[in-house]
């Protein structure tokens, strides 16, 4: 039997299991289960059933990933070492701040799965009522990169960038990877897939080429051409991030130095020598004023600092979507639209990628001072952007072209005036709803910007979705979500 329980080890057992009298085994207990030389601790639960013999046990299906065995084999059920590093936990719930000995043992444990969701909840709960500190944040870096594998170029300037986020379709990491590389940078992209979002970049750039890159396949197409965009799940880069980043999202908490160390340790991890961060600001974006994009911009470069990182911080517009698609291949298509130069290209994802590009091309040497916006507008418009990213392409795997939904759906507006107002949180509810992620064709459509005008009766926004039921959930929201976008007569 294999169960999906969102990463979560999970072993069902027979409540009159003989193992489970004699260990004293309960439902909910940890449990350390071992397979040969591999072993995986995870959640037990009972039941009083026919359907496993007292001598069996079923897994999830990370149990089975992390055993790497087959229906029959044999394995060995028993409580788990005692989780030590607990202590350090409960210490900080109380208020007491953490030490890099601290940060290395809850790391280390988080990372081998000896932590539950609810000690993951609870540290990260910690940190979060009493936020950490920079000495904190710079301990807990240094932890969830050691845990992990570290990539090494030969190139002595590495560029990479991030997105803090929040803000739909921001997808200009394609662009920039295309910029940068057909200007002789080097660029290694690890992204991630989406988890509470209608899409992550890995999940647009899977639209246009294979992500699911090993260490050894991803080196071979940046030495070939410079740059890649890969999905950083297949890599054992900063594992402990996946895991946290997963329960912060469920708990709806997104702390400032679990954001920080989250960042720059998967920078750290893949080589990078120089990172630009773009900081959207807007009023339903992840950061809110200018006050906390400087803040939260100076505790950055200071924990960057402490591990050669060069770092330059980018204040931009947060208060509406980037680009008409959100959603993996909706977004892929703009991606395109822009590299391939279509009149009808979204200009302000053009824009907003040749700025970010612009100070990635100045912070690795590529360009002068005040020049790089102006070379990588250059890059795309003569279309070199375009073979580059079509040979990183090939390189991963082979171009390819986006899907398409079937079925779409306008939403109109009900009166004319001028748009004054863009809920991004409303947006991206509505086009996961429509089946994004999951389903990569599905999403939203914007036709929408601020400032234009738009008159009664015209489409705003177009639906997609693959399935009847999927595009009338996404209806039925909208119906009822209050107001996705603001028109003033």
């Amino acid at each position: 039997m294999r169960l999906h329980a969102q990463h979560q080890p999970i072993a069902l057992m027979r409540a009159d299991c003989h193992v489970c009298r004699s260990e004293g085994l309960s439902s909910r207990s940890q449990v350390l289960i071992t397979a040969d030389d591999r072993q995986v601790q995870a959640l037990l639960y009972q039941i009083d059933s026919e359907m496993l013999a007292q001598d069996e046990v079923a897994l999830s299906e990370d149990a089975w990933d992390a055993l790497g065995i087959a229906d029959g084999a044999v394995v060995q059920v028993r409580h788990p070492p005692v989780l030590e590093s607990l202590a350090g936990v409960r210490q900080r719930i109380y208020g007491r701040r953490l030490g890099q000995e601290d940060m290395v043992a809850i790391v280390g444990d988080v990372v081998r799965g000896r932590y539950t969701d609810v000690h993951l909840s609870a540290f990260l709960t910690a940190t979060a009522t009493l936020p950490l500190s920079i000495d904190e944040t710079i301990f807990l870096t240094r932890a969830m990169v050691d845990v992990g594998d570290r990539l090494s170029w030969e190139a002595p300037i590495v560029v990479d960038k991030h997105c803090v986020g929040g803000l739909p379709g921001n997808r200009t990491t394609p662009l920039v990877v295309a910029i940068a590389a057909a200007n002789g940078l080097v660029m290694p992209k690890t992204s991630s897939r989406a988890i509470t979002s209608p899409a992550g970049t890995a999940d647009t750039m899977e639209m246009l080429a294979p992500v699911d890159l090993g260490i050894e396949q991803l080196q071979h197409v940046v030495r070939t051409e410079g740059g890649c965009v890969a999905w950083g799940g297949a890599m054992h880069l900063s594992p402990a991030d996946d895991i946290f980043v997963r329960v912060e999202r469920e708990l709806d908490i997104d702390t400032e130095g679990q954001l920080i160390a989250s960042v720059l340790s998967k920078k750290i991890a893949a080589g990078a020598t120089h990172v630009v961060i773009d900081i959207p600001i807007g009023p339903t974006a992840k950061i809110r004023s200018r006050e906390a994009a400087e803040r939260l911009a100076a505790h950055l470069t200071e924990t960057a600092s402490h591990f050669g990182l060069a770092l330059r911080c980018l204040y931009t517009d947060g208060s509406q979507p980037v680009g008409r698609g959100i959603g993996p291949a909706l977004e892929a298509r703009d991606v395109l639209a822009v590299l391939r130069n279509e009149p009808a290209r979204p200009q302000d994802l053009r824009e907003r990628a040749a700025r970010v590009a612009g100070a990635v091309l100045e912070l690795g040497g590529a360009a002068l001072a005040g020049q790089g916006e102006a070379l990588a507008l250059q890059t795309l418009d003569s279309g070199r952007a375009w073979e580059k990213f079509a040979r990183i392409c090939a390189a991963q795997g082979g171009l390819r072209e986006p899907p398409q939904a079937a079925h779409i759906e306008p939403l109109v507006a009900l009166q004319a005036g001028r748009v004054v107002h863009i809920d991004n949180r409303k947006l991206s509810r509505l086009a996961k709803l429509a089946g994004a992620p999951e389903r990569p064709a599905a999403g939203v459509s914007l036709r929408a910007r601020l400032g234009e005008e738009i008159s009664r009766g015209q489409p705003w926004l177009f639906l997609h979705a693959q399935t009847r039921g999927e595009m009338a959930y996404a209806l039925e929201y909208a119906r009822h979500a209050g107001d996705i976008i603001t028109i003033e007569a």
